[in-house]
């Protein structure tokens, strides 16, 4: 018998938030209808405050009201901590607050609108303007008419929680400015502009018309304007060949500096010696266009954060249970053998032990093990787990800076280290071309000398300009800044430009199963045994809605009848399974050995199995009728990722389950792929690091923070996400969980955007060859100089650009 999640498509959906409303629940406003009190609250906030329009701008805009519910009023009581105000608030003057907040609710205009109509709902709020590419909201506010706390409870009860977090109470979060490239572009174009305006009476005079005080003075100001362009637009190829000169590196810079400081000497040369007009045009213009490919490469996800820590996913504040009552205070606040209460779904903070209450503890976020495991009073239940249930007590044994969960993120191996710039394909190829240039340049200066000294000059700095690699500098920032917004458009968010680079070179690629190649939530639920009658299927969903155990939940939704039975007797033994007497029946639900009275007998066939523990298996009155199987839902396109990677990467699966899924996983990888698992973050660490020390260059997929030390340690890192601005952890680029099929194309892309690469290398070097056989020719170097560099890169750029998005279209992106 295959049972699926029940759909009610057809029934009556809610008016705020558009789910379906359970048709035992009977929850009105009016004449309109809803799926729970709170969606019903927050259309009568908007209702009495005359803003109905919300729902007008599009159909069901809401968010569902459900999960925050239960939410206590005392959730944000540590909101009323004067430190925590000033570390929450950008600005205070005492009449003017200021704070940010994040809303990953957003998700419409109607979002928008309500958002900024906040003064409307409470007169102390003053202004609020909402970012919808970062999902945040700046809320200007009188704290002598409302409390920080009380805004924001106002955002909770209209729908958009804030999300705080740790994080953001102990560190502010700072964004990576370009204000400084951008200025030395300002005054690089700025000078490249005038000079070229002061070049024409030389560009469009007849040779010689030109009257020879104003050619000079001409002359000079180019110099004048060249000089800051060269110094201080320049200045970061300055550093960076001077850098890799002091680790003994020649980089791709350290010839474009060559090339610019030697066209500036020599065209200040002949400025003041009257001897020519130089070259400063052209040196202003490469270098303006280079930091415009610099700009283009660096240009990135600003509203994406790809360094998050444990810290950005815990919880700010925890329940605190005193001899008064309840109280809510920060995390950072939690002392040893503090009583704290976790609710169901909440995060739980330290270390700690359980001391009342039953535990279903899910670890996927820390281990990757789907299943929640079962704790008893008296068990330790380490930070990261999250409660899946009714709410339980624990008293902390460990405080959160020294939870299991800080020192092995702490670990100085879960730290990943600067990538080696000077390791990249562009200054792998500068590094043999300067050897060669400054070889050619060597042998034109001895050709010529015998003949005359300047002409020897006159050749030896012809080839060192003429072959300045500007044009093989602005292949990667182009074609690769190209690359990252190409891929950006199917959801693939890299950190930086050199990422594409790196997931050009890998070789093996390795996946976390949960919430990776799985999807995150979603299950088939099959029953394996004798075919359930009507009334068996009533005895079993009424016995399972007495429990709060989440795979309860899923077994619920998955029987289709709605009419419940009475419960007698109904008892949940912890770790074991459930039981209750309905009409006279005895049913229970639980593990193999539960459900069989302890007699294996009663297993049949199955009573050895490894895959009992993945199973609830079901007893009507002592007799086994059989099984739920709860499997999960591979990702779309797996299957035909995985065919084309099999023959072109060595391919890896490290799981936090156990076996369970095996049969499932070979169906999707064949027998030369590795399955490892009951992977702990650890092992997965070092897992990558063994794949390392055998010279493979490693991509690791994962999602969660129990993949955090793998993702860093790789080669490239990639987070899936089901939502790009909440939840990945520390990365190399983010991958939108609705393109996870494209996965085959997004790689094989950045491959070929190397090929590209490589070609527009191959076009910049003849230009250069050409150019440099040509400059033995002394007397038409100048002419080379002011038509083969920028005739060079030009050509490149438009090279790599349009060939980029040819390659991008015929892969479907």
């Amino acid at each position: 018998m295959q049972i699926s999640e029940v759909n009610l498509k057809e029934g009556t959906l809610c008016y705020h938030c558009g789910d379906v409303c359970n048709k035992s629940l009977d929850i009105q406003s009016g004449d309109k209808v809803f799926c729970c009190t709170g969606c019903k609250t927050v259309y009568e906030i908007l209702h009495e405050n005359n803003l109905c329009k919300y729902y007008d701008l599009d159909n069901s805009p809401g968010i569902s009201q459900k999960k925050l519910e239960s939410a206590a009023s005392s959730r944000y009581s540590y909101l009323d901590d004067p430190k925590i105000v000033t570390q929450l608030t950008s600005y205070n003057d005492g009449k003017i607050s200021v704070s940010n907040f994040v809303l990953p609710q957003v998700h419409c205009s109607s979002c928008i609108w309500l958002l900024e109509k906040l003064y409307k709902l409470n007169s102390g709020i003053l202004h609020s303007e909402v970012n919808f590419v970062q999902k945040t909201v700046t809320i200007k506010f009188n704290p002598n008419e409302i409390s920080l706390r009380q805004v924001v409870e106002l955002l909770t009860a209209v729908g958009y929680e804030p999300q705080i977090s740790l994080s953001d109470i102990e560190n502010k979060v700072k964004f990576r400015s370009n204000k400084s490239l951008y200025y030395k572009i300002g005054v690089a174009g700025f000078c490249f502009g005038n000079i070229m305006l002061l070049s024409f009476p030389e560009y469009l005079a007849p040779v010689g018309s030109l009257e020879h005080s104003f050619k000079q003075f001409f002359g000079l100001l180019n110099l004048v304007l060249g000089a800051p362009v060269l110094f201080y637009s320049a200045g970061d190829y300055f550093k960076s060949a001077w850098s890799g000169i002091k680790q003994r590196s020649i980089n791709i810079d350290f010839p474009i500096v060559l090339g610019l400081v030697v066209l500036f000497i020599r065209s200040s040369f002949e400025i003041i010696t009257n001897t020519g007009v130089g070259f400063i045009d052209s040196m202003t213009g490469l270098i303006f266009f280079l930091l415009l490919g610099k700009i283009f490469q660096s240009k990135t996800y600003d509203a994406l954060n790809f360094e998050r820590n444990y810290k950005s996913y815990f919880p700010v504040s925890v329940t605190l249970k005193r001899s008064a009552g309840e109280t809510s205070i920060p995390v950072s606040n939690l002392k040893n053998g503090d009583r704290i209460l976790i609710r169901n779904n909440e995060l739980i903070p330290a270390d700690a032990i359980l001391f009342n209450g039953n535990a279903n503890i899910d670890y996927s976020f820390v281990t990757g093990e789907s299943i929640p495991v079962p704790k008893v009073a008296g068990e330790i239940i380490y930070a990261g787990g999250r409660q899946r249930g009714s709410a339980i007590e624990l008293e902390v044994i460990r405080t959160v800076s020294q939870s299991y969960l800080t020192q092995l993120w702490n670990k100085d191996t879960f730290i990943k280290k600067d990538e080696d710039k000077f390791n990249s394909l562009v200054n792998i190829v500068g590094k043999y071309f300067t050897v060669v240039i400054l070889f050619v340049a060597a042998a034109a200066f001895m050709y010529w000398y015998p003949t005359s000294l300047r002409t020897a000059i006159n050749a030896f700095t012809a080839v060192l300009i003429i072959a300045c690699p500007c044009g093989i500098a602005l292949t990667n920032p182009f074609a690769l800044g190209n690359a990252v917004r190409i891929l950006g458009r199917k959801k693939l968010y890299a950190k930086n430009a050199s990422v594409v680079e790196r997931i050009s070179k890998i070789d093996t690629i390795v996946f976390d199963k949960t919430g990776t190649i799985t999807k995150t939530g979603d299950a088939d639920i099959t029953f394996n045994g004798s075919v359930l009658s009507s009334i068996e299927q009533k005895l079993i969903k009424s016995l399972v809605r007495n429990s709060t155990h989440p795979l309860s939940g899923r077994i619920y939704d998955a029987i289709e009848t709605n009419e419940l039975l009475e419960v007698t007797s109904f008892v949940e033994h912890s770790g074991k399974g459930i039981e209750a007497v309905i009409e006279g029946n005895t049913i229970k639900l639980g593990s193999a050995l539960f459900a069989a009275d302890n007699n294996k007998i009663l297993l049949g066939k199955d009573r050895n199995s490894a895959k009992l523990d993945s199973r609830i298996f079901l007893s009507i009155n002592g007799s086994i009728k059989g099984f739920f199987a709860i499997n999960n839902i591979y990702r779309k396109g797996l299957e035909e990722i995985t065919s084309e990677f099999k023959d072109k990467y060595k391919l890896v699966v490290l799981s936090g389950d156990n076996e369970g899924e095996k049969e499932n996983l070979e169906r999707f990888f064949n027998y030369k792929s590795t399955i490892c698992f009951n992977q702990s973050p650890h092992d997965k660490l070092e897992y990558v690091k063994e794949l390392q020390a055998g010279g493979h260059k490693v991509m690791m997929i994962g999602d969660g923070l129990n993949d955090a030390g793998a993702l860093k340690q790789s080669d490239v890192g990639v987070a899936i996400s089901e939502d790009v601005t909440n939840f990945s952890p520390a990365c190399d680029a983010i991958l939108d969980a609705s393109e996870f099929s494209s996965l085959n194309k997004l790689i094989g892309f950045s491959k070929t955007t190397k090929k590209i690469i490589i070609i527009s290398f191959v076009i910049s070097v003849i230009y250069n060859i050409l150019g440099v056989t040509l400059a033995f020719q002394s007397e038409i170097s100048p002419l080379l100089a002011a038509i083969l560099m920028p005739a060079s890169s030009i050509t490149v750029v438009l090279f790599t650009v349009l060939s980029t998005n040819l390659m991008a279209r015929k892969r479907g992106l």
